[in-house]
C-alpha cells in the first residue's frame, strides 16, 4: 500500500468532497502528526461508553461520549468545559432540535497522545483547506453501535445526512462480529458518489460536510451469541465566525 501525503488528501477533499483512506495510509498520515503509542489504552476506552438515551426511535443500541475543543490557526487546541451537542432539525430530523448532554470523554482518553495526534492531523488538514479560518469549534464523539439478535445497530439512524459543520473525520477503532456498516456518499442532489466499508482499525473517512451527504448502513451480528459492535471516533471542525 502506497503512502499518502497531507497534500494528496487535501486535493482529494477539494476535488470530490470526501476521501477514504485504508488503515495503512491513515495511520501513516496520523503518525506524521504525532505519537500513537498509547493506542491500545485509547481504544480500550470504548468499553466504558454510556448509553445514548436521546434516541427518538427508542433504540438502545448506541453508546457514546462527547467533548468539545477550541482550535486556533497557530495550532493550539484546548479542551473546553463540558457542554451539550446540538444539531438543528434540518440536519438531524430524528434527534435534532434539542440540546443533548452526553457523558464527557474520560479525562485519560481525552488527554491521550493518540487523541492529541488525531486532533493535530485534522487541524492541519482542514486548516489547509480553509487557510482564512482563525478559530474552530471542534467536537469529538466516541461511538459504539451494538448489534443484537433481532435488533439492528444503526450508525446513522437519521439516514444520509450532513452534520452542520465544515469537515468531518470518521476513524474506525474496532469492529467485532458484525456484517454491513457500509458508508455511502452522495452529492447535494442525493446522487451517489461512492461507498466503502470501514473494516480495519484506522480505516478513515474524511468528509467536506457542506458538499456531500454521508450515511452508514445498519450492522447486524454474525454470531448472535457473541458481542457485536462497531467503534468509531468522529471528529468535526466548524469555523467560528
Amino acid at each position: 500500500m502506497t503512502s499518502i501525503s497531507a497534500a494528496s488528501l487535501e486535493d482529494q477533499l477539494a476535488h470530490t468532497g470526501f476521501a477514504f483512506l485504508p488503515a495503512t495510509q491513515a495511520r501513516q498520515l496520523l503518525e506524521a502528526a504525532g505519537s500513537l503509542d498509547d493506542w491500545p489504552q485509547f481504544a480500550a476506552s470504548w468499553d466504558d461508553l454510556a448509553v445514548d438515551t436521546y434516541m427518538a426511535d427508542g433504540g438502545r443500541y448506541r453508546r457514546r461520549r462527547h467533548a468539545t475543543h477550541f482550535a486556533e490557526k497557530c495550532g493550539t487546541i484546548i479542551r473546553q468545559p463540558h457542554q451539550p451537542h446540538y444539531q438543528g432539525l434540518n440536519y438531524n430530523s430524528l434527534n435534532g432540535g434539542i440540546e443533548r448532554w452526553f457523558e464527557p470523554v474520560a479525562a485519560e482518553a481525552g488527554a491521550s497522545r493518540s487523541m492529541a495526534t488525531i486532533l493535530r492531523c485534522c487541524h492541519s488538514c482542514f486548516g489547509a483547506l480553509s487557510p482564512q479560518t482563525k478559530t474552530w469549534h471542534v467536537e469529538v464523539h466516541q461511538f459504539r453501535i451494538d448489534a443484537r439478535k433481532g435488533e439492528q445497530g444503526k450508525p446513522t439512524p437519521e439516514g444520509p445526512h450532513r452534520d452542520g459543520v465544515d469537515y468531518v473525520l470518521v476513524l474506525l477503532v474496532k469492529r467485532a462480529n458484525i456484517v454491513s456498516g457500509t458508508t455511502t456518499i452522495a452529492d447535494l442532489e442525493h446522487r451517489p458518489l461512492g461507498s466503502f466499508t470501514l473494516t480495519e482499525p484506522f480505516d478513515a473517512a474524511f468528509v467536506d460536510d457542506a458538499r456531500v451527504f454521508h450515511g452508514v448502513t445498519p450492522v447486524e451480528p454474525l454470531d448472535a451469541g457473541k458481542a457485536a459492535f462497531r467503534d468509531v471516533l468522529v471528529v468535526t471542525f466548524r469555523r467560528i465566525g
